[in-house]
């Protein structure tokens, strides 16, 4: 349907924009009554930003055409962080620019003079962080006496943040009369409290789906060895050749261990983390929107508060905390009705963990293996193939010079060229082993009847047996979805050998014991140590395990009681057997 009557000015800048019809929540906040505060929420990239400046039209501009002369702020909208600040301001400006509104933006990392000489000099419009914002209030240089609208936007994350005081501090110092918009994206007991406090009879618009994913974006789920997660990333970001992507860390030292991976690969990449400052961070953001870059590696603090073109994939390289964490990564993609997709790296340790982040989320996700080099390779033809510089007609120079090429070569001779000057652009895949298996892992103790079965240890080995090698041993086994077809490269990465140096591979329960060549052993052992101190992959040396089990014999097992069985009564029948064991009294020591 198409956007319902709004202000003029503000009609023309949206059929300028390209909007023809609004999301559900700018319909639902439109429809709303006009003077009435709204409590709202929304999913990440859902347009609330739009919603929001539409709703406020009416208090900030009434009947008139235009904004009048800048003075004290009639509008305030407080966001969490200063990337959301930043964002917020630019469509508000571009929404309300032929009305001659004036925004002015106070986030923290920035210069406080300037601001304080923008709002001295007058506004209509005021965009901030709270802490910013608190600051400017308590030394004067914000003057909220003549405020008509105050829009919390994403008042979730600011509770989260530890913004609450200066929240209570700023609404506190607005006109009772005022019209607040609250915008979160679930209403927990803290938001309904601050609406209760700060809001007169709100009008409750929920537009969130609970029963299903975002309908544009495709949720996938890589499995991968714990060393190969940096390849992986290398090699979706290859895969899907995204114009914008986005790869989520958890940590800083994480997203600069990354960043500069794939810079020493030749990706266009850049880095976002809160320890950067502002200036580093805005140049990161516009190396995107530029296309200067095509890839950013960031903590959670990208998670919210960025809308960047043509972004169509996200990374999770860590696994999300919870719940809303992977929605509002995800959520940086699949946004103004453009499609987007979203890759969780999942190690074999970690991937019933995902599962329940799945399940937990309603999300269904499709499972697979990386994509392996061969296929990369393969996708790289479909584009070049593709690509519009071999379809589009030349200009007169670039004939000229085309001739003159072909005058001195062959048609295969050049055709040869472009396609290894196409290639020299391109970072090199990574190879990679696919686990296989399109399926999710199954719940723990549900394994196949084949696989509950099996003898207690299974036994592989590389292309050939080194015999008399020595044994080392790492804490993956069948519960882990241990295989040879993955535990091979990941042995050869950690110790700095070749398949051939590996001999017997044995995968028991809990853990793999496997053989390696006399001669590669001292280097081996040389890289274990020091991978255990880099926090990689823990390898030991251990013992030879104990001779194959004959066929149709009964697993070994260690003499005594369980490890974990609880002592039962020394003495006596076992419990059920004749009468009950009774207590002897204790003997009390006689005094002095």
């Amino acid at each position: 349907m198409p956007f319902p009557q709004t202000h003029p000015a503000l009609a023309r800048a949206l059929a300028a924009q390209g909007y023809s019809e609004p999301t559900p929540v700018q319909a639902a906040v439109l429809a709303a009554e006009a003077d009435r505060d709204l409590l709202v929420s929304a999913q990440t990239g859902s347009g609330k930003t739009v919603a929001f400046g539409l709703a406020a039209a009416g208090p900030l501009l009434g009947g008139a055409e235009r904004f009048g002369a800048p003075g004290a702020p009639l509008g305030l909208v407080i966001a969490p962080t200063r990337e959301l600040a930043m964002q917020v301001s630019r469509e508000l400006a571009w929404l309300y620019a032929e009305a001659g509104v004036r925004v002015e933006t106070c986030v923290g990392g920035t210069d406080a003079r300037r601001e304080q000489r923008g709002l001295q000099a007058g506004c209509h419009v005021v965009v901030g962080t709270p802490g910013r914002l608190r600051d400017h209030l308590e030394r004067g240089n914000l003057d909220l006496s003549a405020l008509r609208v105050v829009v919390l936007d994403e008042a979730d994350e600011m509770l989260d943040l530890g913004f609450r005081e200066d929240l209570e501090e700023i609404l506190d110092s607005t006109p009772a009369e005022r019209r607040t918009l609250l915008f979160s994206a679930t209403i927990a007991k803290d938001i309904a409290a601050l609406a209760r406090r700060y809001q007169r009879d709100a009008e409750r618009i929920d537009t969130t789906r609970r029963d299903e994913a975002h309908g544009d974006i495709e949720y996938r789920v890589v499995r991968v060895a714990p060393n190969d997660v940096e390849h992986a990333v290398v090699n979706l970001l290859r895969y899907f050749e995204s114009p914008g992507a986005l790869v989520f860390c958890a940590t800083r030292e994480r997203v600069r261990q990354l960043y500069g991976a794939l810079r020493e690969r030749g990706f266009p990449v850049v880095a976002l983390s809160g320890e950067l400052s502002q200036k580093e961070r805005s140049d990161a953001l516009q190396a995107l929107r530029d296309g200067h870059a095509r890839a950013c590696v960031a903590t959670d603090v990208a998670a919210r508060g960025l809308d960047l073109p043509d972004l169509g994939l996200v990374i999770h390289a860590d696994l999300p905390a919870n719940k809303a964490t992977l929605l509002h990564r995800s959520g940086r993609t699949g946004r103004a009705g453009r499609k987007g997709v979203s890759v969780i790296l999942a190690p074999y340790q970690k991937q019933r963990l995902v599962q329940r982040l799945l399940d937990t989320a309603a999300i269904e996700a499709q499972w697979s293996g990386p994509p392996l080099a061969e296929e990369i390779r393969a996708k790289d033809e479909e584009r070049l193939l593709a690509d519009p510089a071999l379809t589009e007609p030349a200009s007169p120079e670039d004939q000229a010079l085309a001739e003159r090429i072909l005058a001195g070569s062959t048609p295969q001779a050049v055709a040869a060229a472009l396609v290894r000057l196409y290639r020299a652009r391109l970072p090199e895949p990574e190879e990679l082993f696919d686990e296989g298996g399109g399926a999710p892992p199954p719940p723990r103790g549900e394994r196949p009847r084949a696989e509950r079965s099996e003898r207690p240890e299974r036994r592989a080995s590389a292309d050939h047996a080194v015999g008399g090698g020595a044994w080392f041993r790492m804490a993956v086994g069948r519960s882990n979805n241990a295989d040879p077809k993955w535990l091979v490269p990941l042995i050869c990465r950690v110790g700095h050998v070749t398949k051939k140096d590996i001999g017997e591979i044995r995968i028991f329960d809990r853990e793999t014991k496997f053989e390696i060549s006399p001669e590669a052993e001292p280097r081996f052992r040389e890289a274990i140590k020091a991978a255990r101190e880099a926090g990689d992959m823990r390898v030991e040396p251990a013992g030879a395990p104990g001779p194959k089990a004959p066929r149709g014999a009964a697993p070994q097992t260690r003499s005594g009681p369980p490890r974990n069985a609880r002592p039962g009564p020394r003495k006596g029948p076992p419990p059920g057997d004749g009468p009950p064991l009774r207590k002897k009294p204790k003997r009390r020591k006689a005094n002095g």
